[in-house]
């Protein structure tokens, strides 16, 4: 198997799974995202009938795959085809819906394999993986079921299939209908297939309901419902946290040492995750994650706050290399964990406060802002103040250098900023001209330190000539108008600088690893926001396009493209892309009520 981001994602906000076209899962940890993958083939190629930390449904003699998702949900199908035009069809999701009164998202996947047409031979291999892939899982079973034992959990696959085919892994004929059912130790009563059935229809239900009550823009709209089911497929409910991706150590380039752990929960990303959830209406969503983000804040220390934490709200992420992968493509290393939770890196501050903004101003969510919580965010703010010319490591996670990175300072900005505009939603008034003042003084401090005259643009770093894709969002955030002639001069310099194509780099200049050779797609979306708001939307609707022709199959993209090829790289499903699909769609659409 050759690795390949062309990949389906399932899941249920409890656990997720990638799936490959041919219906492998290459992907899948537990007991949540942040987990132990026993399946893990992503990270580790094998041939066919080879290796570990998967499972498969082989057709013999295959020789295409077709592969979809039910309209509107997260449950997908793959039909395969053998030479002699047998067809089977697999039905793979993991169970979401309303029982009792509350959410079931069990650690579950359901595998419902079906024959179609002919008389198909398949071969069923189940492979878990143990401790990221070092061993294979131990095995006992029964009657109907086997249970993997791992060092995360035991798992147990509850099967109308016959075991010892399984066990064994024997080619059979498929003449009707079989089902998998991976979940917890734990016996199920219910006849097989019929809970497999039901809980396929209340899945497609559960998500179909839930599509029903987005709002969407008018053009592009299965795009952006297949962004959003995949925003909420990437948020672990128990929390509200929502990770920057699925996966860990895809690299962000070939060979490149870039391999990092994304199963976290950044700071960075709330800004524009909580504009997206905003947009579309899943205030239900939006409410758990704004719970996650106060947690947070109620939890910073002297207000100090860091750039990542876990999805349960951990503080410490210790990273470490695995031996036992070989990494995506052999591209090692693959990394567990993220030492980016020590970094000191400023913006954090600023995107904190702009996220729980809407707790004080959108007058949907239950839980509203009062002048409590907001005595909890000033020390932020403060820090914010102490903190916006001082160096860090900045928007990228620069692991070898510190500057006093200007996209840092700007969130700084916007820290004191928006602490101003609650306080004086709440009737705050001297703490209104108190945090007017300090926004001020570091506006001004920005602009004195941080514009290039030579270069007619606000650069990356004070007093540098280097250009950074993240000063695209200086009118986003509010620091600059968008008729302030040095907006539309930023964009230009980063526009001769930065942009390759129809892409945009965060940056040319050479980091740790060298300079960067794939674009980091978030920053071409952010061009596109900054060509709108300089009413050059002709131009931002080319761009889009283009860009989600580079999307996979399914629509899901990753963190990073090489601009020659179109390929993926990077960790996968990446939230940034997803969350700036949505964005730019909404901004560029036409009006529903001009659009007819």
């Amino acid at each position: 198997m050759k690795s390949s981001l062309d990949l389906a994602l399932i899941g249920n906000c409890q656990v997720g799974a990638l799936i490959d076209s041919a219906a492998e899962i290459v992907w899948y940890c537990i007991p949540r995202f942040d987990g132990d993958p026993v399946f893990c083939s992503l990270l580790q190629e094998h041939q066919a009938g080879s290796g570990h930390g998967y499972c498969s449904v082989e057709l013999i003699d295959q020789i295409s795959s077709e592969q979809r998702y039910e309209p509107n949900s997260a449950v997908l199908v793959t039909r395969l085809t053998d030479s002699r035009g047998a067809h089977v069809e697999i039905a793979d999701f993991a169970p979401r819906f309303r029982q009792y009164g509350r959410m079931f998202t069990p650690m579950m996947l359901v595998r419902q394999i079906r024959r179609l047409h002919g008389s198909p031979r398949i071969c069923i291999r189940v492979r878990p993986a143990s401790d990221y892939g070092r061993s294979c899982c131990e095995y006992t079973y029964g009657s109907h079921h086997i249970r993997y034992v791992s060092d995360a959990a035991t798992v147990r696959l509850t099967t109308d299939a016959s075991i010892t085919t399984i066990l064994q892994e024997l080619p059979f004929i498929l003449d009707d209908e079989l089902t998998l059912v991976f979940g917890a130790d734990e016996t199920i009563q219910e006849p097989l297939r019929e809970l497999a059935r039901r809980f396929r229809n209340e899945t497609i239900a559960y998500w179909q309901n839930w599509v029903r009550d987005l709002g969407i823009p008018f053009e592009w709209q299965n795009e952006v419902i297949r962004a959003a089911i995949t925003l909420k497929l990437n948020t672990f409910d128990d929390t509200g946290a929502i990770v920057a991706a699925m996966t860990t150590s895809i690299p962000e380039s070939p060979d490149s040492g870039r391999n990092w752990d994304y199963r976290y929960c950044w700071l960075r990303d709330a800004y524009f995750v909580v504009n997206a959830l905003n947009r579309l209406g899943t205030t239900h969503t939006l409410e758990r994650y704004l719970s996650y983000l106060v947690n947070v804040v109620a939890s910073a220390e002297g207000g100090h706050v860091q750039p990542v934490y876990g999805i349960d709200g951990r503080t410490r992420l210790e990273e470490r290399e695995v031996p036992t992968l070989a990494g995506y493509g052999g591209m090692g290393p693959v990394r567990v964990g993220n030492q980016a939770y020590e970094q000191i890196q400023h913006d954090v501050y600023g995107s904190a406060i702009l996220a729980v903004t809407h707790v004080f101003f959108d007058q949907r969510l239950t839980h509203r802002g009062d002048a409590a919580l907001f005595h909890r965010l000033e020390p932020l703010g403060e820090t914010a103040i102490q903190m916006h010319d001082q160096p860090d490591a900045g928007l990228w996670e620069l692991r070898g250098s510190k500057r006093i990175h200007t996209f840092s300072s700007i969130m700084c900005w916007a820290a004191c900023d928006r602490l101003a505009k609650i306080a004086s939603r709440i009737g705050l008034t001297e703490r209104v001209h108190y945090w007017d003042r300090q926004a001020a003084a570091i506006h001004a401090t920005i602009c004195a330190r941080a514009w290039n005259e030579q270069k007619k643009a606000f650069t990356a770093a004070f007093e540098g000539d280097s250009l950074d894709a993240s000063l695209l969002l200086m009118h986003d955030v509010g620091f600059l108008a968008a008729d302030d002639p040095r907006f539309a001069a930023t964009v230009a310099a980063i526009e001769r600088e930065l942009r390759q194509g129809d892409y945009i780099f965060r940056y040319v200049e050479h980091d740790d690893f060298g300079a960067p050779q794939n674009a980091f797609i978030v920053c071409t979306y952010w061009y596109i926001y900054a060509l709108v708001a300089l009413g050059r939307s002709d131009e931002a609707r080319q761009l889009f396009e283009n860009l989600l022709a580079r999307h996979n199959r399914h629509g899901l993209m990753a963190e990073h493209l090489d601009v020659r090829s179109g390929e993926q790289w990077g960790n996968f499903v990446q939230t940034y892309s997803m969350v700036g699909l949505i964005n730019a769609a909404i901004r560029l659409s036409k009006r529903w009520d001009w659009a007819f």
